[in-house]
């Protein structure tokens, strides 16, 4: 039997992966953190946090070749964007809404992640509509003959939306790769999941719709890892889609907008936060000799310094110039140029 203290190496990750791993989610904390702060400074806007679903994101993020398949997320997959290769600059730029943005260049709200150069489709501020698109990019890329997977994520609430039982009908039918990845936080802004659904798990559904459904416990990274993993293979081997539920926490309120003393004890909360999967992640790494407490600190104090730069460079970098706020609203002149139109 394998031990506790090998379970990153049965899952398939290498100790420098496992270590990466855990820097992604302290990365996305500090961020997130930060970003509450400037936000109750009156500096940006919104915030709306990815804290208790960094372990989920993390363990899905690396079990998908980050070179060459494709992304929808969702908005509180900041821990995610990070392991594609986003920043802590990156992502207080776009909270302050500046041009340098890679996400939208200042013109989507936070949590509207996209970036083209690294196959991350951008986000719509409705819940779920995220879910055909990832699954027409799946489509897209068997069309094209790559050897690619889509990623689309969502929480349990999204699940109930028309959108996502079109997109996994259609991917059911086709055999499609895509990975459905349900952050299953308990709560849909205020509504609890014994008010949302009618079966046990998000996954159940999958039945419905002729593949793969599993539950895996969201607040450990490395068996998000293994289960998600094995869903990408069979994927990119022509086995068709999975629905991954993932039981997660949201540890804050929905949103920088919601008080979420109005529908959750601080008892619940509190209890939740015992469970934290970076303090999860910290204690494996801690057991498996490969992280000490003075390498820890070290890694804490990193974090810091990468968001206090990231925070005064986002600050003071620029915001879109005017003449540009018509861009990628209506065609550009020339743009249909040679097309016949069709009546």
């Amino acid at each position: 039997m394998v031990t506790e203290t090998l379970k990153h190496r049965e899952a398939g990750l290498t100790d420098e992966e496992v270590k990466e791993m855990y820097w992604t989610m302290v990365l996305a904390r500090t961020v997130d953190e930060r970003m509450w702060l400037l936000n109750r400074a009156g500096k940006i806007p919104f915030v709306i946090s990815c804290q208790g679903q960094e372990g989920a994101q993390a363990g899905a993020a690396f079990a998908f070749d980050r070179t060459k398949d494709y992304f929808a997320p969702y908005y509180r997959d900041l821990c995610l964007m990070l392991a594609c290769g986003h920043t802590a600059r990156t992502e207080l730029l776009a909270a302050f809404g500046k041009a340098e943005d890679p996400n939208s260049g200042g013109r989507q709200m936070p949590g509207h992640y996209g970036d083209r150069s690294r196959r991350i489709l951008t986000g719509s501020s409705p819940v779920s509509t995220q879910i055909p698109h990832a699954v027409g990019m799946a489509l897209a890329a068997r069309m094209r003959n790559e050897d690619a997977v889509a990623y689309v994520s969502f929480g349990e609430g999204s699940s109930n939306q028309g959108d996502f039982h079109e997109a996994a009908n259609f991917a059911g039918v086709h055999r499609l790769p895509v990975i459905f990845f349900c952050e299953n936080n308990k709560y849909a802004i205020s509504v609890p999941e014994r008010k949302q659904l009618a079966c046990k798990d998000v996954a159940e559904r999958a039945a419905g719709y002729g593949f793969e459904g599993v539950v895996v416990d969201g607040m450990d990274p490395i068996e998000v890892y293994r289960v998600v993993k094995r869903a990408v293979d069979k994927a990119r081997a022509g086995g068709g889609p999975t629905l991954v539920e993932a039981k997660t926490y949201r540890l804050v309120p929905h949103s920088s907008d919601d008080d979420d003393r109005s529908y959750r004890t601080r008892e619940e909360v509190a209890e939740a936060k015992k469970g934290d999967s970076i303090v999860r992640m910290k204690t494996y790494l801690l057991a498996s000799g490969l992280l000490t407490e003075e390498e820890n600190a070290a890694l804490v104090a990193r974090a810091k310094v990468e968001v206090d730069e990231a925070t005064r460079y986002a600050e003071n970098a620029p915001y879109a110039a005017e003449e540009t706020l018509m861009l990628h609203v209506y065609a550009e002149e020339g743009a249909a140029r040679g097309h016949e139109t069709v009546h």
